[in-house]
């Protein structure tokens, strides 16, 4: 499991609502984590699936990762091309 970079932030991460199944319906949920792309995001409750990127930790105040999405797109260019 990935390490966050404090308590409350994997404590919200990992927050699992016994009532809504979706955690874009559930209001108590509010921080959306992609380990794939290492981009954390504040679920914006509008009906959708949005969420703002976050650059700092909301209560530790650290840095977070940037997006692999760069990373991501070119590894997988090159390994569609051979490269």
């Amino acid at each position: 499991m990935k390490q966050h970079c404090c308590e409350e932030m994997a404590s919200m991460v990992n927050y699992i609502c016994d009532i809504h199944p979706d955690p874009y319906d559930c209001p108590d949920n509010l921080i959306t984590y992609s380990p794939k792309l290492g981009k954390y995001g504040l679920i914006v409750h509008d009906g959708g699936i949005s969420s703002i990127k976050m650059k700092f930790c909301h209560w530790c105040g650290k840095r977070l990762s940037k997006s692999k999405r760069i990373k991501t797109t070119l590894h997988n260019y090159k390994e569609n091309n051979g490269e």
